[in-house]
């Protein structure tokens, strides 16, 4: 599957909804897991600010990357952040989009506090 590498240096990303378990089936409740460490996945909306343009994007990261208190409008750094575009086909409708997953969010209140 491709990955392709989302350059957020030049971005603002702040915190949209505080980050919730990711569910991998909504009949069940199952939750997602990563498949490599069998940690937790977890799903952070963040707003993302870059050339004029503002998104929110859902952002999947494994529950040991989220560090710092994530707020609703908590400035944030994302580590290692990539998009894959995915495709697929259910009762005869395809459906395609963009999923965004990262290394780790980490909460940048914390560090701006400590250095005034």
């Amino acid at each position: 599957m491709r990955q392709i590498p989302v350059d957020t240096s030049a971005a603002t990303v702040m915190v949209a909804k505080t980050p919730e378990p990711k569910v991998k089936d909504r009949r069940t409740g199952e939750l997602a897991v990563d498949a490599e460490t069998g940690a937790k996945l977890m799903t952070v909306n963040v707003m993302f600010a870059a050339n004029d343009e503002v998104e929110i994007l859902s952002v999947t990261v494994p529950e040991t990357g989220i560090s710092g208190e994530l707020a609703m409008g908590t400035p944030v750094a994302l580590t290692g952040l990539i998009a894959r575009p995915w495709e697929n086909e259910f009762n005869g409708q395809k459906r395609h989009g963009i999923a965004f997953r990262a290394v780790a969010v980490t909460s940048l209140a914390a560090a701006g506090s400590k250095a005034a």
